[in-house]
């Protein structure tokens, strides 16, 4: 069958009576409701505002705490973290150490996993990419291009190095002395040939769901805070929002552009960490062992592995002829530049791990844990106390938004105790030695804000409808509701009816749910994930 046939014989011909027989996803990392809307208003953003005017648009509330890694398997499957599993960046064990989350860890369904044919590009939390019905290239936790978890199938990354050599996975921040000529071309390069990877994919194969993801606006937006430079960007990004509606309009599809969380500048960062020192709840170890030793001889781990390289010696050799316990064991002896290293656990109570997570060190969940699980609730609200009393001397006003993490997690008994984020303004950080509870932003000129965007246009979309308190659970379940299919029946979210036009199909039919599998997948992932976390690093989400 031609790709032709099979694209009439997905949308069943020319009859759209019942909605839209596909859906399109487009994300945009980081694209924040005010900005858009108002340039949208004054006509700089033409095909935004054909698709506010035309369809539905509003603000789109984020996860606590607004971050990447949880946001955007939340708008995928519907779910919470804690339903979906993934906290931050890297995983926490019972020994404290520290590994990266991948697409094995994330408990689905997933919406491709339910719509076939689907096509997934660059979309951050798949890696390792895994066989489906269509096609995956993964996205920001791919540690290369010759990674055999980039691409599903596997011949899709010999298409991509083919027809985009210069094809990247990200860009470093700290490659880059703030707004440069260099780093506003290489980030113009980045979006550029994610666009022709965006084109490859959309010819190459027919799909019921494509869903394709932008971060360049995430990555602009933490180095540069310059509405002139993010105008600039915006237009470009106009450009790619005008070849999404061509390509829905083509295939009979609801486009849905999407953001993970909103955006704006940052003055202060906040060291929760700090303030658990300074309150006596978090104790650092004695400079005078081991490590403290070899850090002031010089040795360090990326001097050791810089070492091992020049004579031909990497981390995945060394895991291949030694022990994982004795290289753990090593490891755990030569200073690194992770923040929890000089934690002494068993002197210390409580400590901020992630991206606004705070844990309780309880003796059912740590192995060097002090606090008795009968003390949790008495120390967990001491903690939150001090977190809830940290302000700005300038204003008297809190800097955190504490939350119970029980409240916030309710479905998961292994969450974080505690979640925080930021005020607006206020970016948290977890380092805590040599620091201030509160310091100048410096290079960072914008953090995460909780409102992103929804915007939706097709078949069965109200002109002008405006979506009521929004969230990123609710993009998998209207978007399934929309194309006729049953709704998991564990999300979070809710169909967003208000969006559908009324007599539609979609707006009268009752919203059916069905249960899916939702275990995580076992796809291979690289032994040695150090460019993942260097790229996460340079990006300034982890410390």
């Amino acid at each position: 069958m031609t790709a032709d046939a099979e694209r009439a014989d997905l949308t069943g011909g020319d009859d759209g009576a019942g909605g839209a027989e596909r859906a399109f996803v487009l994300g945009l990392d980081g694209v924040p409701w005010d900005l858009l809307s108002e340039w949208a208003a004054d006509g700089d953003l033409p095909n935004v505002a054909r698709l506010i005017e035309e369809g539905a648009a509003g603000p789109l509330e984020s996860t606590t705490p607004a971050t990447t890694p949880l946001a955007w398997p939340s708008i995928a499957t519907g779910v919470g973290p804690d339903k979906h599993g993934i906290y931050g960046w890297r995983d926490l064990s019972p020994s404290y150490s520290h590994r990266m989350y991948t697409a094995n860890d994330v408990a689905g369904p997933f919406l491709w996993d339910v719509l076939s044919p689907a096509v997934v590009g660059n979309v951050p939390m798949t890696y390792p990419a895994r066989s489906i019905d269509g096609a995956m290239v993964a996205g920001l936790m791919t540690p290369d291009l010759e990674d055999e978890g980039f691409t599903a199938p596997d011949s899709l990354a010999a298409e991509i190095r083919s027809e985009i050599p210069d094809y990247e996975i990200g860009l470093y921040w700290e490659d880059y002395e703030g707004d440069t000529p260099e780093f506003r071309a290489d980030l113009q390069s980045l979006v550029e040939n994610r666009r022709r990877l965006m084109h490859h994919l959309l010819e190459r194969e027919p799909w019921r769901l494509f869903f394709f993801v932008y971060t360049a606006p995430d990555r602009l937006q933490h180095l540069v805070w310059d509405e002139a430079v993010l105008l600039e960007h915006y237009r470009y990004l106009d450009e790619i929002v005008g070849e999404a509606i061509a390509a829905a309009e083509a295939n009979d599809a609801t486009l849905y552009v999407v953001s993970d969380h909103g955006f704006g500048p940052v003055e202060t960062t906040v060291a929760p960490n700090r303030a658990l020192a300074d309150a006596g709840f978090l104790t650092g170890r004695e400079g005078s062992g081991g490590r403290g030793a070899l850090e002031r001889f010089g040795v360090t781990r990326e001097r050791v592995l810089g070492a091992l390289d020049r004579v031909g010696v990497d981390q995945q050799t060394l895991l291949s002829h030694l022990p994982r316990s004795v290289v753990d064991s090593v490891a755990e002896r030569i200073p690194g530049n992770n923040v929890l290293y000089d934690v002494d656990f068993e002197q210390t109570q409580a400590f901020a791990h992630g991206p606004g997570n705070v844990y309780i060190n309880d003796t059912e969940r740590f192995e060097s844990g002090v606090v008795a699980p009968a003390d949790v609730p008495d120390v967990r609200a001491a903690v939150a106390d001090v977190l809830s009393g940290i302000t700005d001397p300038a204003t008297g006003e809190p800097v955190l938004e504490v939350l119970d993490g029980d409240g916030a997690f309710p479905a998961d008994d292994a969450s974080p105790d505690i979640a925080i984020e930021g005020r607006d303004g206020y970016e948290v950080v977890n380092s805590w030695q040599d620091t201030d509870v509160l310091s100048e932003a410096g290079r960072m000129a914008a953090g995460h804000r909780m409102d992103g965007i929804v915007l939706a246009w097709g078949p069965s979309i109200r002109a002008g409808a405006t979506p009521e308190d929004a969230s990123v659970y609710d993009l998998a379940p209207t978007l399934l509701h929309d194309l006729g299919e049953p709704v998991p029946d564990r999300v979070d979210g809710r169909v967003l009816t208000e969006l559908f036009e009324p007599g539609s199909e979609p707006a009268t039919a009752p919203v059916e749910t069905a249960a899916y599998a939702a275990d995580g997948t076992e796809a291979s992932v690289a032994e040695d994930m150090g460019a993942v976390e260097d790229r996460l690093k340079g990006l300034g989400y982890m410390e």
